[in-house]
């Protein structure tokens, strides 16, 4: 539950928002938002005016923005005199001291007895940390393996705001990746939460991911497969380079090109292309091959 504060009695909290104490959660939401956004540290660098005020109307929200805290809240300014002279001499030599209206909190608020009730400090409410939040991203391949200095939007209880964040080199999807400082701000002079940057990268037409290496298939022909060939092969952002497939190259076999797969490797796997179609000569060729080919791929299996 709720427990009223020393500030309660100080300030007030409709006030400082602007709004009627008889205003919506939906009023006082947007009061808040309006003011938070005008306010807020990161378009006021340096002013120390501005920041205190952000403070200052944070820590009003985070009393009547809360219905069970605005509840008590206003129960304890329903005190009215009481409130008034809070620490001091009220009106018509009216006095009550922090004690004495312990006290009399306690048994307003059903507890009775002497002293402060459960929670309500003498002290200023403590600082407290600001919520962390998060925010999805969703990257092009190749930025994803080189990096990308790139702008988020956020629109969280504080109003939209815009964060650049540096996405280093090899981030995959899933990857969660930490801004910290750059989630809501804090209450009452608290420190900032942490931004979560959740990453999905999109899918490539031609290169694939293997850890920090990337994959690409290549079609080879059969005489290329049988006799070796020099090939031409993409890369993700250095241009074509030259490969060799030596002969005997069985479908499926991998080859590395050192430093071609961004911060890694390119893995190029060699795939045998068979035609679906063959035109007499060709067909002639693959039947004068075979009939010179005495032994079979398949004596290993008994059969």
């Amino acid at each position: 539950m709720a427990e009223p504060q020393r500030e309660w009695f100080e300030k007030d909290f409709y006030k400082v928002l602007g709004v009627a104490e008889n205003a919506s959660d939906k009023d006082i939401t947007r009061a808040y938002r309006k003011l938070a956004r005008e306010l807020h540290p990161d378009k006021n660098p340096g002013d120390t005016a501005a920041e205190e005020r952000f403070k200052e109307v944070s820590a009003a929200y985070d009393v009547v923005g809360d219905d069970e805290k605005r509840k008590r809240y206003d129960e304890v300014r329903r005190l009215g005199p009481m409130a008034s002279g809070f620490g001091g001499d009220g009106p018509g030599g009216f006095n009550v001291g922090f004690d004495d209206l312990s006290d009399l909190l306690g048994g307003f608020f059903g507890r009775g007895g002497g002293g402060n009730p459960p929670g309500f400090r003498s002290t200023q409410q403590r600082p407290q940390r600001g919520d962390d939040l998060e925010a999805d991203l969703a990257l092009d391949f190749e930025d994803a393996v080189n990096g990308i200095e790139t702008t988020i939007h956020l629109n969280g209880g504080e109003g939209p705001r815009d964060i650049k964040a540096r996405i280093p080199a090899g981030v995959t999807t899933g990857k969660k990746i930490r801004l910290k400082g750059r989630g809501s701000s804090g209450r009452l002079g608290g420190p900032p939460g942490d931004l979560f940057i959740k990453v999905t990268v999109r899918d490539h037409h031609l290169f694939g991911r293997a850890g920090n290496d990337l994959t690409l298939d290549v079609p080879i022909t059969f005489a290329e497969a049988t006799l070796g060939a020099d090939i031409s092969v993409p890369t993700l952002d250095a241009g074509p380079v030259k490969m060799r497939i030596p002969p005997g190259t069985s479908s499926g076999k991998t080859f590395r090109l050192r430093g071609k797969g961004g911060s890694g490797d390119l893995l190029v796997t060699a795939v045998v292309a068979v035609p679906e179609a063959l035109s007499e000569e060709q067909k002639a060729a693959v039947e004068a091959f075979a009939a010179a080919s005495d032994d079979s791929p398949r004596t290993h299996l008994g059969v």
